[in-house]
């Protein structure tokens, strides 16, 4: 656990300063070192931006920015501080100070309820500018904790979460925000015609859900579709083993609208917001959806399934659906979609597609927020690959590897008028971090694009 309090100068022993080329900025009254001087004082570099020195009060934590954004410095300094720290803060504005502190409450490691060992708490003394001492953070810490609590639910294996308790979870999560939820089951999945969700989940004895959040905020529409695989075993088209490592991440998707909807009315914004989680479990069985099988998604399309593992595109047609009937402003969807993703954009950067004014949008939210996204074209040309004989599409072409993330766009354009403003988020990559900590990243669950699509609706609601 992270608390922070605001005061106007410090009254602990340990001190973070912010280091600059031109030294240290500021500087804390009884201890200014120069960059030359760190190796006098015997400062042991802990990572390539922090050293630990003996200063006149105690050990002084020197946290060099080196171009580090302000969010980045201080997760550096969350993961660095094991005991309480007072921080001289370098800002002059609030805005500044809101970025430092969250970086400050998102920069720790992911709690875990399988480790009896719980995390030691922090708690930081930020040292800021006299007019920024009543500055009221409430907003930005209430919404920090969310992530973290999103981050949490990813981390979870599929024996503690599938698609009705992650439905619950959701419920949970939006009690006592003005957050209306519907949690439709396998029965009503089947009146409403949601033939893709359907069949991902028809292998599993878990079955399927599709939750809906709504916020009425008023003002512009944005609708939110998730997908939410809470396991991919790849169903018959079964996965080798080592494939299936991680695959508990593959309802990130819904993870990600459900964080941002929750932000957004956390932080009253006036806008509409509707999101939808799509969850399935895709398993093999005697009932699971075989390769050749042709379904049917809620908008009355056929779909010519031959790869059951190319699944997640199929829940999410069934999303965007349902999305573009109520002809929303914008709809963005999100989804660790394929594996091409992280091919073509390495771990820590997400592709966004489409068209409209959604993808314009994206970016500049992304940029906003320091969230690596990158924009992917949609080349007509790969969508002629998912024509079908039988089917007015089929989910992928087997034995084509070429642009495999735009063809899972291709896919999911079909679902979605042309003149709509869309955005599709490949999040393969990023949704989970297997490497060491960096930014506000921790190990594990990123939460990636959450606070994104949440400053994406602030943008929407001005």
């Amino acid at each position: 656990m992270t608390s922070i309090s605001l005061a106007a100068s410090p009254s602990k022993s340990a001190f973070a300063l912010r280091y600059s080329d031109a030294g240290f900025d500021p500087v804390a009254a009884d201890f200014a070192p120069s960059k030359d001087a760190l190796t006098a004082y015997g400062a042991k570099t802990t990572s390539a931006t922090v050293a630990r020195v003996p200063g006149p009060k105690g050990n002084v934590l020197v946290v060099g920015s080196n171009g580090l954004s302000l969010r980045d410095f201080g997760a550096v300094v969350r993961r660095e501080a094991l005991t309480d720290v007072s921080l001289v803060a370098a800002v002059e504005t609030e805005a500044q100070l809101l970025q430092l502190l969250e970086g400050l409450l998102l920069g720790g490691k992911t709690p875990t309820r399988f480790k009896k060992a719980t995390l030691d708490p922090v708690s930081f003394e930020v040292v800021v500018p006299a007019n920024l001492v009543t500055t009221d953070f409430s907003r930005t810490e209430k919404i920090a904790g969310q992530i973290v609590a999103i981050r949490e639910l990813i981390n979870l294996p599929a024996n503690e979460l599938w698609p009705d308790k992650l439905a619950q979870e959701a419920k949970s999560l939006a009690t006592g925000l003005p957050i209306d939820v519907e949690v439709w089951d396998e029965n009503r999945l089947e009146a409403e015609r949601c033939g893709g969700i359907l069949s991902v989940g028809k292998g599993s004895v878990r079955p399927p859900r599709l939750v809906k959040l709504s916020y009425h905020g008023g003002g512009k529409h944005i609708a939110l579709v998730g997908k939410g695989i809470t396991f991919d075993t790849g169903g018959l088209s079964l996965k080798p083993a080592e494939g299936m490592v991680g695959m508990k991440y593959d309802m990130a998707g819904s993870a990600t609208v459900l964080g941002a909807i929750l932000g957004i009315a956390t932080l009253g914004l006036k806008v509409n917001v509707t999101a939808y989680m799509c969850l399935a479990e895709n398993m093999p069985s005697g009932s699971a959806t075989r390769p050749g099988d042709v379904i049917t998604i809620r908008n009355g399309k056929t779909v010519e399934v031959l790869n059951t593992d190319a699944e997640g595109r199929l829940v999410l047609a069934d999303g965007l659906s349902l999305a573009q009937e109520t002809n929303p402003d914008h709809i963005i969807d999100v989804a660790t979609l394929t594996g091409a993703a992280r091919i073509a954009l390495g771990d820590r950067y997400a592709g966004v597609m489409g068209h409209g004014d959604a993808v314009k949008l994206t970016l500049e939210s992304a940029s906003a927020v320091d969230e690596l996204l990158w924009e992917m074209p949609l080349p007509p040309e790969l969508r002629t690959i998912l024509d079908s004989e039988i089917a007015d599409l089929a989910n992928v072409k087997i034995g084509n590897r070429a642009g495999g993330m735009m063809v899972g766009a291709q896919f999911l354009a079909d679902f979605v008028n042309k003149e709509t403003s869309w955005a599709h988020l490949d999040i393969a990559g990023p949704a989970n971090n297997d490497a060491a900590p960096y930014g506000v990243i921790p190990k594990g669950a990123s939460g990636i694009m959450i606070r994104s699509l949440i400053e994406l609706a602030q943008r929407v609601a001005q």
